[in-house]
């Protein structure tokens, strides 16, 4: 387990600010957070350094790209030895349509969030990583219709 990084008052109105729109300079986010631009870098470096800001993303609008289909996969194992569970998220690490994996409880072993252009192209992915992988017992999917919430922001 990761050490926690305190955060004091200061951090979380930067955080706030760059979870909405991690596109400003430093000078219009030192502004917007009420402090000196030297401070605020210094704050953002800190930040990044503890990895509490792993990375700095665009996020992309599936529907203005290409028509997505987004699934919900429930995946358990038959098998749930830490070493096989390893294996598993090694698996669905490599795997560039699997957006998110998380090892949940209780119910299956792991939810997925899955993003492919079509259903034909789940088939091959479900192939890949469900039915052709041994330790994979059963598989749930849940196909999105529409999507009326989607956010990464983190409360602070």
């Amino acid at each position: 387990m990761s050490e926690r990084y305190p955060i004091d008052d200061l951090d979380r109105r930067i955080l706030n600010a760059l979870q909405t729109d991690a596109s400003h300079t430093n000078a219009e986010l030192a502004e917007l957070v009420h402090v000196s631009p030297p401070t605020c870098l210094r704050r953002v470096k800190q930040l990044t350094d503890s990895g509490v800001i792993e990375r700095q993303v665009a996020i992309v609008a599936p529907e203005k790209i290409d028509a997505r289909l987004t699934a919900i996969v429930e995946i358990t194992l038959d098998v749930q030895a830490a070493e096989r569970m390893g294996e598993f998220e090694a698996l669905v690490a490599g795997e560039g349509a699997v957006l998110q994996c998380y090892r949940v409880a209780p119910g299956p072993d792991f939810v997925l969030v899955v993003q492919v252009a079509d259903m034909p192209a789940y088939h091959e992915l479900a192939h890949r990583l469900f039915t052709s992988h041994a330790n994979v017992r059963n598989v749930k999917a849940y196909f999105s219709t529409h999507r009326s919430k989607f956010d990464t922001r983190i409360a602070l």
